[in-house]
This record gives structure tokens, C-alpha cells and sequence, in this order.
């Protein structure tokens, strides 16, 4: 009898040499720096992850199934891009390799139109739009784009907002015109779905097409349906130059007669001569946040902003969208009207290419057309001498040629300003770009340093080489301050129960190497990103893992 309870202990005490040994956490990422996302001082710790969320900070003791160290680097909340223009290109390349090697884990949709809801008519103009990208639209409403997206696998969790100007659209078409009473109410019952579907608030593009056409009232309209479902008005305000202190005013009037929270899109004062107007207009948000307005902005942290040759021509002559609008450029009468308008300052539309300063200052960056892709990367003045024409001619004949409204970069800001809206405490952070990678597809086009860039440039060179802000208070801006903004619950922050949207990056190293010049450049410095708790980076390298998830606001406010 002994010698069967001997054998037995000696197999049971083989078989425990041979299993694995017991595990508290799937991760356990060591000997960290970690930055809250509350803005406080970090603390030196370990952070442990059990699924797809946070189970520990501080001194873990227990033992996880993969075990980092990461060397006392810094760890963060996933930064939340605000304002993203992913929401094309993550169909072409769920990976968003130039935001996630920045440390992205959300990405934002919306801005002034959005995937969603969209009628027969609109989903013809989404097929008859599409450049390099292609791609069925087999969706339509918000909700059905955004877990459509999710279906196909992407690496970052996804959201939206719904676009003013999609229920405009949806109801009117693209015609400069007010709605009825009762067309107006049909713009509410989408507005409604949408926010039931979970978006984040409205958002308007007031200097473009058709976008511009809606006057205050029709958007305080929409406005107070977003606040009746807990959301917030979000704008690229009717003027970023020479009404940019009225286009403010006008934010903050939806926000007081929609009683909602509002968010200026990319922060600016664009132009040369607009540029000292930047103290008067964080003078009226101040006003207005000490009289109890939830007013807030998010910006990118360049110089330059991106568009397209629609934002050098009056917005009169794109009514009823671009076959409309290129139909009147080829009239002789109308087009020497446009010309004139584009050369006469104004303040009845925004003229970017005056604001700019000259042809010499914007930069043509994508084309449709296979003939005119050669252009790419070349100024509008350059083309005009190429061609022998003047510069407005230029960008006329190039909008016939080419199909599409050319996407343009503009320099029309100051970096005196840039800091000192980097220093504004209700400031995040939103690309107003697209996620891409230097391959593929992406190959076709050219595109804006932001998009490589944005917040490691943040991290790199307005917080570490210019001491503009602290570290913690940057990542708070990147974090918990956009997740509350929107309503985003359970992310934001490194606290147990949270999910676990984590990036880890050395500040010594981070930055961007995106330059105009060569701007399809990844940033330095991220070391891994964790995204609903898998690794989707690792020393630096995209693992493949495509985890993201839709989120939505939640119900019960901010």
C-alpha cells in the first residue's frame, strides 16, 4: 500500500513540474512610469491587464501569462484623435499604421458630413466620389457603416459623429436653399436615428458646401436634439479668418440656445492679418466657460491645414453638388465671375487662397486622375506657369479635369498661436487627416505630415523640446479630456475596470518625421500599443491584431 501512495505522489508530482505555472493576469506590463491621464504626476509601478480590460496598477503582485518590462518608460491611456478623416482609408488598411505607430487607439468620424445615413441618392454620390480608394457601400445608416467597418477588422476602436450636413442632404439634396417647416422636421427625425445610434453629437463644416448653406437657427435646431440625447455640437466654424471672432460667437450661441456642450474644430486664426485675432477669441471662450457654457477646442499642431481647391472658389457656384459645380465653371460668364471673386477679398466666404497669401502657398497633394497625378506635390503656382495661365484659371481648369475637388494644403498659421493653444486647458487633439501607411494604395496620393505626425509632434516638440506643457497635462489632453468631452465611458484613464487602450513610449525619442516634403514618414518613439487589451503593437512593429470596437456616447451625459 505504501509503495502505490509513493508512486502515486511521485505522478502527481511530475505531472506539476510539467503543467504551467498559475497566472493572475494575461499581462503584466513591468516597472512603468504611468501617466493616469488625470494630468497628475506619474507614479513608478506595474500595470496589469486581465481580457480586454485593466485589473491592476500600482505594485501587482500577481503573475501574468506574458510579463514586460518596460524599463521605466512612459505608460498612457490610448490617445483619442478627435477629429479623424480615417474613416475611408481604414477601409483600405484597417491597420491605421500612421496613428496607431503614434499611440492611437480611437479614432473620431463626422466632421461636417458623415458615412451615414445616406439615401439611394447619396450612396451614388459615395460610389461616384471615390478616388483611389474603392470600395461597396453596403450600409445605411451610421451605426450599420461603423459595425460594417468593424466587420472587415481594424486595429483602433472607431466612432462618429453625425455630419449637419448629412440630414440636409438627406431631406434637401445639395441645394442653397432653407428647408420648409416640415422638411426641417424630417432634418430632425434623422438627426434623432443618429443619436440613437449612438453618435456623438453634431457636427457642422460651415465654409464648404452644402455645409454652408444652413443658417444659426437651422443648426441650433439640430443642435438641441443632440443635447434632448446627451451630445455635443462640435463645429469647423463658419470662419477661421476674417470673421473668426463672429464664427466663435455663433458657436457659442447654438451651445446657449441648443443647451448642449460645444467643441470648435481645429482651433485657428487663419491668415496673416487674422492672426492677432487668436487672444480675442480664447478671451470669448473664457467668457463664455466663466458664465457656465461647456465650451471646448481640439487642434493639430502644424502650421498648415488641408482641404481642397472647393475652399479657393465661392460656395454659390457648388450648389447642387460637383457635376453642378463643374457644369458652371465651364460657362465663360460664370467663370470669369468666380475669378473675380477669388481675387477680391471678401468676407462673405472663406477664400483660402488669399488667406494663404498666394498660389506659391498652396500645395496640390491629390488627384483623381491618372494624367494630372504627375502634379502631385507641386504648388498651384508652379502649375499655373506650367500651364500659362493664372493661378485662379489653374485651379478651375484643374477641378474639370480632374473630377474631384483636389486635395490642397494651405499655410495659414502661426506657430506663435499654435503654443499658445497647445497651453489652453480645455484643448485635445484631433489629426483632421486620414490613417494610412507609405504603401499600397496610398502610394497614389500625397498627404499632410499631421497624418503621420500629430501627436507625436505634440509629445516631441512643443512638450519635451519646448516645455509648451508638461507630459502629464499632454497626455490628459490626448485622453480623459476627449473621452469626457464626448461621453466615451470606461476609457481615458489607467484605472482598474477601464479598458485596456494602452500605449507605452520612451519621451526621450518620441516625435514626428513627417515633413511636407516627404510626409508619409512614421513617428518615432512608440514602443507597443495595447487596444481592448491585445497587442497590436510590439517594439514598434504592427502585430497584425485588428481588436477595435465601435464606440458610442453613452446615455446619462459626460
Amino acid at each position: 500500500m505504501r509503495n502505490l501512495l509513493a508512486i502515486a505522489l511521485l505522478l502527481l508530482s511530475a505531472c506539476a513540474s510539467t503543467s504551467p505555472p498559475r497566472t493572475d493576469y494575461d499581462i503584466v506590463l513591468r516597472h512603468a512610469t504611468l501617466y493616469d491621464g488625470s494630468g497628475k504626476e506619474p507614479v513608478h509601478g506595474d500595470l496589469a491587464i486581465r481580457g480586454d480590460r485593466i485589473a491592476a496598477l500600482g505594485d501587482v503582485h500577481g503573475r501574468g501569462a506574458t510579463e514586460i518590462d518596460v524599463h521605466d518608460l512612459a505608460v498612457a491611456p490610448g490617445f483619442i484623435n478627435v477629429m479623424s478623416q480615417a474613416q475611408e482609408s481604414l477601409i483600405a488598411d484597417g491597420r491605421g499604421l500612421s496613428d496607431t505607430k503614434q499611440g492611437v487607439t480611437t479614432e473620431i468620424f463626422g466632421e461636417g458630413e458623415s458615412m451615414g445615413p445616406l439615401s439611394p441618392v447619396m450612396k451614388k454620390e459615395l460610389v461616384d466620389g471615390q478616388a483611389d480608394i474603392k470600395y461597396p457601400v453596403e450600409w445605411t445608416t451610421l451605426r450599420e457603416y461603423l459595425d460594417w467597418l468593424r466587420t472587415r477588422g481594424v486595429t483602433p476602436n472607431i466612432g462618429s459623429f453625425l455630419g449637419a450636413a448629412t440630414p440636409r442632404v438627406y431631406i434637401l439634396g445639395r441645394e442653397n436653399r432653407d428647408p420648409s417647416p416640415a422638411e426641417l422636421q424630417q432634418m430632425l427625425a434623422v438627426t434623432r436615428k443618429a443619436m440613437d445610434d449612438g453618435a456623438f453629437g453634431v457636427a457642422s463644416a460651415l465654409i464648404y458646401a452644402p455645409g454652408a448653406y444652413a443658417k444659426t437657427y437651422e443648426l441650433i435646431a439640430l443642435a438641441k436634439v443632440a443635447g434632448e440625447h446627451g451630445g455635443i455640437y462640435i463645429s469647423h466654424m463658419r470662419s477661421e479668418g476674417n470673421r473668426l471672432v463672429e464664427a466663435v460667437d455663433e458657436l457659442i450661441t447654438i451651445a446657449r440656445e441648443g443647451q448642449l456642450p460645444a467643441e470648435i474644430y481645429h482651433l485657428k486664426a487663419a491668415g496673416r492679418p487674422n492672426w492677432p485675432k487668436m487672444d480675442e477669441v480664447i478671451a470669448h471662450v473664457n467668457a463664455a466657460r466663466t458664465a457656465g457654457l461647456q465650451i471646448s477646442a481640439d487642434m493639430y499642431t502644424y502650421t498648415a491645414g488641408m482641404t481642397g481647391l472647393d475652399a479657393a472658389m465661392p460656395t454659390w457656384v457648388q450648389a447642387g453638388g460637383y457635376e453642378a459645380w463643374r457644369k458652371r465653371l465651364q460657362d465663360p460668364a460664370t467663370r470669369q465671375r468666380v475669378i473675380a471673386e477669388m481675387r477680391t477679398p471678401s468676407d462673405n466666404w472663406e477664400n483660402l487662397l488669399l488667406l494663404a497669401g498666394g498660389a506659391d502657398r498652396v500645395l496640390l497633394v491629390g488627384f483623381k486622375s491618372d494624367a494630372l497625378k504627375p502634379l502631385t506635390g507641386k504648388t498651384l503656382a508652379e502649375v499655373a506657369k506650367m500651364r500659362g495661365v493664372s493661378p485662379e484659371d489653374a485651379a478651375i481648369d484643374l477641378v474639370i479635369e480632374d473630377g474631384t475637388r483636389i486635395s490642397t494644403i494651405y499655410f495659414l498659421m502661426s506657430d506663435d498661436n499654435l503654443r499658445k493653444q497647445i497651453a489652453l486647458p480645455y484643448v485635445s487633439f484631433g489629426s483632421d487627416a486620414d490613417s494610412s501607411a507609405p504603401e499600397g494604395v496610398f502610394l497614389k496620393s500625397s498627404n499632410h505630415p499631421r497624418a503621420y505626425g500629430n501627436f507625436a509632434n505634440l509629445l516631441g516638440r512643443y512638450v519635451r523640446d519646448e516645455h509648451v506643457i508638461p507630459l502629464a497635462e499632454a497626455v490628459r489632453r490626448m485622453t480623459s479630456l476627449p473621452a469626457r468631452n464626448l461621453g466615451i465611458a470606461n476609457r481615458g484613464l489607467l484605472t482598474p475596470g477601464h479598458f485596456a487602450d494602452i500605449v507605452v513610449f520612451d519621451p526621450a525619442t518620441i516625435g514626428a518625421q513627417s515633413t511636407y516634403e516627404k510626409p508619409m514618414q512614421f513617428a518615432t518613439g512608440v514602443i507597443d500599443v495595447f487596444i481592448n487589451g491585445v497587442e497590436v503593437l510590439k517594439d514598434g512593429e504592427h502585430t497584425g491584431a485588428k481588436p477595435g470596437r465601435v464606440v458610442v456616447r453613452e446615455r446619462g451625459g459626460r
